[in-house]
């Protein structure tokens, strides 16, 4: 499994731009907004979920994004979804709660974890998640962000939170 040192190195030796921000552990959305100072661009919260038929699913979203997993389920056609187990998040992603992010899809090599990213997100110049520990956060150009997964051979979903559709499939 692959730790945060290890997701550094991957970006520098790929070549690509970030910045990292060192900071407290942060576990919930108001915690990074008390404590992150002025980190530039979109911040986020990412959501680990199951469903009954065990499929999982990794929604990360803007921060203040309101997510309704029975609608988001429903329009997604996801199945009926709760949170995922912390032990599932371990196995499958190789993160603890409060860690989670799409970075962590790099652990699951067979990809039976299915990536959402919102739309919001997709749209902003700059996003932030953290690099496999909640002490950090790594913000870099959102369209490097997805060329990094895609590079990586993750599936992207764009979603429209608002609307309940995809928008746009990145295939890897």
């Amino acid at each position: 499994m692959l730790d945060s040192k290890k997701i550094l190195e991957i970006l520098n030796k790929k070549g690509y731009d970030y910045d990292v921000h060192e900071h407290q552990a942060l576990f919930t959305v108001e915690d990074s907004v008390k404590l992150r100072g002025k980190i530039k661009g979109s911040h986020t919260k990412n959501l680990f979920l199951k469903n009954k038929k065990d499929k999982f699913y990794l929604i990360s979203c803007e921060e203040h994004t309101n997510i309704n997993l029975k609608k988001i389920s429903k329009s997604l056609d996801l199945g009926n979804l709760s949170f995922g187990r912390e032990e599932y998040l371990l196995d499958l992603l190789g993160v603890k709660p409060g860690s989670v992010s799409p970075f962590a899809l790099l652990n699951n090599i067979d990809n039976t974890v299915g990536f959402y990213l919102e739309d919001k997100l997709y749209n902003s110049d700059f996003i932030n998640f953290h690099p496999l520990t909640n002490t950090a956060t790594i913000t870099m150009k959102c369209d490097n962000f997805i060329e990094f997964m895609i590079e990586n051979n993750k599936k992207i979903h764009i979603f429209s939170s608002t609307k309940g559709i995809i928008v746009k499939t990145y295939e890897c």
